[in-house]
Protein backbone atom coordinates (compact mmCIF):
# COMPACT_ATOMS: atom_id res chain seq x y z
CA UNK A 1 0.00 0.00 0.00
CA UNK A 2 1.39 3.55 -0.97
CA UNK A 3 -1.87 5.44 0.18
CA UNK A 4 -5.17 5.37 2.25
CA UNK A 5 -7.99 4.20 1.81
CA UNK A 6 -6.53 1.66 -0.54
CA UNK A 7 -9.52 0.51 -3.00
CA UNK A 8 -9.77 -3.29 -3.44
CA UNK A 9 -12.81 -3.50 -6.01
CA UNK A 10 -11.47 -3.34 -9.90
CA UNK A 11 -7.87 -3.82 -8.85
CA UNK A 12 -7.70 -6.70 -6.69
CA UNK A 13 -8.98 -10.21 -6.77
CA UNK A 14 -10.83 -11.23 -3.83
CA UNK A 15 -10.94 -14.71 -2.47
CA UNK A 16 -13.35 -15.67 0.14
CA UNK A 17 -12.07 -17.43 3.40
CA UNK A 18 -13.40 -20.46 4.27
CA UNK A 19 -16.93 -21.25 5.34
CA UNK A 20 -18.01 -18.86 2.55
CA UNK A 21 -20.91 -19.87 1.39
CA UNK A 22 -22.01 -20.38 -2.59
CA UNK A 23 -24.02 -17.19 -2.30
CA UNK A 24 -20.63 -15.17 -1.48
CA UNK A 25 -19.27 -16.97 -4.65
CA UNK A 26 -21.68 -16.03 -7.03
CA UNK A 27 -22.01 -12.80 -6.14
CA UNK A 28 -18.62 -12.31 -6.36
CA UNK A 29 -18.92 -13.47 -10.19
CA UNK A 30 -20.43 -10.22 -10.99
CA UNK A 31 -17.06 -8.31 -9.66
CA UNK A 32 -14.81 -10.26 -12.32
CA UNK A 33 -15.25 -8.29 -15.69
CA UNK A 34 -15.05 -11.06 -18.01
CA UNK A 35 -17.21 -13.42 -15.93
CA UNK A 36 -19.86 -10.79 -15.80
CA UNK A 37 -19.51 -10.46 -19.96
CA UNK A 38 -19.76 -13.91 -20.09
CA UNK A 39 -23.44 -14.14 -17.99
CA UNK A 40 -24.37 -11.54 -20.39
CA UNK A 41 -23.06 -13.20 -23.78
CA UNK A 42 -24.70 -16.79 -22.66
CA UNK A 43 -28.16 -16.54 -25.25
CA UNK A 44 -25.07 -16.43 -27.67
CA UNK A 45 -23.37 -19.30 -26.21
CA UNK A 46 -26.90 -21.31 -26.60
CA UNK A 47 -27.65 -19.82 -29.70
CA UNK A 48 -24.68 -21.75 -31.13
CA UNK A 49 -25.12 -25.23 -29.38
CA UNK A 50 -29.10 -25.25 -29.72
CA UNK A 51 -28.57 -24.30 -33.45
CA UNK A 52 -25.20 -25.43 -34.66
CA UNK A 53 -25.93 -24.73 -38.36
CA UNK A 54 -26.01 -21.10 -37.13
CA UNK A 55 -22.74 -20.78 -34.78
CA UNK A 56 -20.59 -19.18 -37.72
CA UNK A 57 -22.58 -16.31 -38.08
CA UNK A 58 -23.44 -15.84 -34.27
CA UNK A 59 -20.01 -16.11 -33.59
CA UNK A 60 -19.24 -13.62 -36.32
CA UNK A 61 -21.50 -11.07 -35.19
CA UNK A 62 -19.77 -8.68 -32.63
CA UNK A 63 -22.01 -5.69 -32.63
CA UNK A 64 -25.10 -7.37 -31.16
CA UNK A 65 -22.74 -8.84 -28.59
CA UNK A 66 -21.51 -5.59 -27.93
CA UNK A 67 -25.17 -3.94 -27.61
CA UNK A 68 -26.17 -6.76 -25.70
CA UNK A 69 -22.63 -6.44 -22.61
CA UNK A 70 -23.74 -2.41 -22.52
CA UNK A 71 -27.84 -3.47 -21.99
CA UNK A 72 -26.50 -5.75 -19.34
CA UNK A 73 -23.85 -3.42 -17.82
CA UNK A 74 -26.14 -0.29 -17.65
CA UNK A 75 -29.66 -1.27 -17.46
CA UNK A 76 -29.89 -4.04 -15.96
CA UNK A 77 -27.02 -4.38 -13.33
CA UNK A 78 -26.86 -0.59 -12.85
CA UNK A 79 -28.50 2.66 -12.16
CA UNK A 80 -28.68 5.65 -14.52
CA UNK A 81 -26.77 8.98 -12.66
CA UNK A 82 -30.31 10.39 -12.51
CA UNK A 83 -32.05 7.62 -10.86
CA UNK A 84 -28.91 6.67 -8.83
CA UNK A 85 -29.31 10.50 -7.09
CA UNK A 86 -33.19 9.82 -6.47
CA UNK A 87 -32.19 7.29 -4.21
CA UNK A 88 -31.63 9.26 -1.03
CA UNK A 89 -32.28 13.33 -0.37
CA UNK A 90 -29.34 15.30 0.23
CA UNK A 91 -30.41 15.25 4.08
CA UNK A 92 -30.50 11.47 4.22
CA UNK A 93 -27.52 11.14 2.84
CA UNK A 94 -25.61 13.27 4.83
CA UNK A 95 -27.77 11.37 8.08
CA UNK A 96 -26.32 7.94 6.84
CA UNK A 97 -22.91 9.21 6.47
CA UNK A 98 -22.97 10.82 9.86
CA UNK A 99 -24.13 7.27 11.63
CA UNK A 100 -21.84 5.48 9.74
CA UNK A 101 -19.00 7.74 10.75
CA UNK A 102 -20.11 7.74 14.46
CA UNK A 103 -20.34 3.86 14.34
CA UNK A 104 -16.86 3.45 12.63
CA UNK A 105 -15.06 6.05 15.52
CA UNK A 106 -16.81 3.69 18.39
CA UNK A 107 -15.05 0.85 16.71
CA UNK A 108 -11.58 2.19 15.79
CA UNK A 109 -11.64 3.76 19.62
CA UNK A 110 -12.11 0.18 21.12
CA UNK A 111 -9.35 -1.66 18.76
CA UNK A 112 -7.01 1.36 19.10
CA UNK A 113 -7.47 1.01 23.15
CA UNK A 114 -7.67 -3.21 22.92
CA UNK A 115 -4.21 -2.85 20.98
CA UNK A 116 -2.56 -0.17 23.11
CA UNK A 117 -1.57 2.06 20.92
CA UNK A 118 -0.79 5.49 21.71
CA UNK A 119 0.48 7.23 18.17
CA UNK A 120 -0.88 7.66 14.91
CA UNK A 121 -4.19 7.02 12.90
CA UNK A 122 -6.21 4.31 12.36
CA UNK A 123 -8.88 4.41 8.86
CA UNK A 124 -12.13 2.43 9.14
CA UNK A 125 -12.52 1.94 4.94
CA UNK A 126 -15.68 0.74 3.57
CA UNK A 127 -16.08 -0.22 0.00
CA UNK A 128 -19.05 -0.80 -1.78
CA UNK A 129 -20.03 -2.44 -5.19
CA UNK A 130 -21.73 -0.34 -7.41
CA UNK A 131 -23.96 -3.07 -8.77
CA UNK A 132 -27.42 -2.03 -7.32
CA UNK A 133 -30.06 -4.92 -8.49
CA UNK A 134 -27.84 -7.69 -6.66
CA UNK A 135 -27.66 -8.09 -3.22
CA UNK A 136 -24.81 -5.45 -1.79
CA UNK A 137 -21.28 -6.66 -1.54
CA UNK A 138 -19.34 -4.45 1.35
CA UNK A 139 -15.47 -4.60 1.97
CA UNK A 140 -14.46 -3.42 5.58
CA UNK A 141 -10.66 -3.09 6.37
CA UNK A 142 -8.99 -1.70 9.22
CA UNK A 143 -5.82 0.12 7.05
CA UNK A 144 -3.35 1.99 9.49
CA UNK A 145 -0.76 4.89 9.11
CA UNK A 146 1.65 4.44 12.27
CA UNK A 147 3.82 7.34 11.08
CA UNK A 148 6.59 9.21 8.39
CA UNK A 149 8.62 5.76 9.46
CA UNK A 150 6.41 3.32 8.09
CA UNK A 151 3.80 2.87 4.98
CA UNK A 152 0.16 2.68 5.31
CA UNK A 153 -0.94 -1.19 5.45
CA UNK A 154 -4.59 -3.12 6.14
CA UNK A 155 -4.09 -4.13 9.71
CA UNK A 156 -4.94 -7.60 10.46
CA UNK A 157 -7.95 -8.42 12.51
CA UNK A 158 -8.33 -10.82 15.44
CA UNK A 159 -11.36 -12.55 15.96
CA UNK A 160 -13.21 -10.05 18.72
CA UNK A 161 -11.98 -6.77 16.85
CA UNK A 162 -13.67 -8.21 13.55
CA UNK A 163 -16.73 -9.24 15.06
CA UNK A 164 -16.70 -5.22 16.46
CA UNK A 165 -17.25 -4.57 12.69
CA UNK A 166 -20.68 -5.95 12.76
CA UNK A 167 -22.00 -3.11 14.64
CA UNK A 168 -21.59 -0.80 11.60
CA UNK A 169 -24.89 -2.17 9.88
CA UNK A 170 -28.22 -3.39 11.95
CA UNK A 171 -32.28 -3.44 11.15
CA UNK A 172 -31.61 0.87 11.69
CA UNK A 173 -28.94 1.35 8.87
CA UNK A 174 -27.73 -2.11 6.85
CA UNK A 175 -25.75 -2.52 3.98
CA UNK A 176 -28.45 -1.83 1.44
CA UNK A 177 -29.18 1.44 2.96
CA UNK A 178 -25.67 2.37 3.04
CA UNK A 179 -25.29 1.28 -0.60
CA UNK A 180 -28.55 3.93 -1.45
CA UNK A 181 -26.88 6.49 0.04
CA UNK A 182 -23.37 6.20 -1.38
CA UNK A 183 -25.27 5.49 -5.10
CA UNK A 184 -26.79 8.58 -4.59
CA UNK A 185 -23.67 10.64 -3.48
CA UNK A 186 -21.74 9.33 -6.17
CA UNK A 187 -18.93 7.49 -4.28
CA UNK A 188 -18.95 4.19 -3.00
CA UNK A 189 -15.71 4.62 -0.96
CA UNK A 190 -16.15 6.00 2.34
CA UNK A 191 -13.31 6.23 4.81
CA UNK A 192 -13.31 7.33 8.47
CA UNK A 193 -9.79 8.55 10.25
CA UNK A 194 -9.12 8.46 13.70
CA UNK A 195 -6.06 9.72 15.98
CA UNK A 196 -5.68 7.07 18.41
CA UNK A 197 -4.05 10.02 20.91
CA UNK A 198 -8.16 10.65 20.99
CA UNK A 199 -8.54 7.28 22.72
CA UNK A 200 -10.07 8.22 26.29
CA UNK A 201 -9.28 6.92 29.52
CA UNK A 202 -12.27 5.11 30.38
CA UNK A 203 -11.77 3.44 26.75
CA UNK A 204 -8.51 2.25 27.69
CA UNK A 205 -9.13 1.44 31.11
CA UNK A 206 -11.95 -1.10 29.34
CA UNK A 207 -9.33 -2.31 27.55
CA UNK A 208 -7.28 -3.48 30.06
CA UNK A 209 -9.86 -5.16 32.44
CA UNK A 210 -11.15 -7.09 29.47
Amino acid sequence: MRQVPRRVFGRVMVFPRRGAGLGLWLRLVFEVEVLRYLVALLPFLLGAVLFPRYALAISQAPLPMLIVVYLFEAKVLRLSKAKAKALASAAEVERGLDLLRVRAVAVLSKIAAGRGLAEGRLHLVVEQSEIWRLPPLTLVSVQSEAGPDSGPEVVRLSGEERALLAGLFDAEFGERDLLRVNLAAGDCLRDVAFDVRGVSAHARLAALIG
